[in-house]
């Protein structure tokens, strides 16, 4: 069996997703996922008819903004991150998140078996289980990977 890798990221917004303090972010969601979808590694990414998750409701919280997303790899995912213009927006995630009021951690990854998309529901029990437990094959973040399981033969 093959392996992808899944991600969550969540974020308070500082204001309206429709007002000004949002606009510079929102104006560049597109671009950004597209960027994303085009990214070597690349398999999949939660959106609804808007073309992005900003209007999918989560369990994080109405003022809480959703990036889940499955990539071939730790390495494909981090290089869309830190290797793009993401990085630009990256820099300036400040500007209009923040993680005050979050009730534990905002990023998580796990790996799913290839072809399995993953259920925001899914991804909320991953960040709960890395809250408690720290990371952990289950559940675990870029300062400490695990690999992929492998298939005993």
């Amino acid at each position: 069996m093959s392996y992808q890798l899944a991600q969550l990221n969540i974020a308070r917004h500082l204001y309206p997703l429709d007002s000004a303090g949002m606009k510079d972010f929102m104006d560049a969601l597109p671009k950004i996922n597209k960027l994303g979808d085009d990214s070597p590694g690349f398999v999949w990414r939660l959106f609804d008819e808007s073309g992005d998750a900003t209007g999918i409701g989560n369990p994080f919280g109405e003022d809480v903004i959703i990036n889940l997303t499955v990539w071939e790899s730790v390495e494909s995912l981090r290089g869309f991150i830190y290797q793009t213009e993401h990085l630009d927006y990256m820099r300036r995630r400040r500007e209009w998140f923040t993680h005050e009021g979050l009730k534990g951690g905002y990023a998580v990854m796990w790996w799913i078996p290839a072809g399995h998309i993953p259920t925001i529901e899914e991804a909320a029990e991953r960040l709960a289980h890395l809250d408690e437990h720290g990371s952990t094959p289950h559940a675990f973040t870029f300062r400490e990977p695990h690999p992929a399981p492998t298939q005993v033969v």
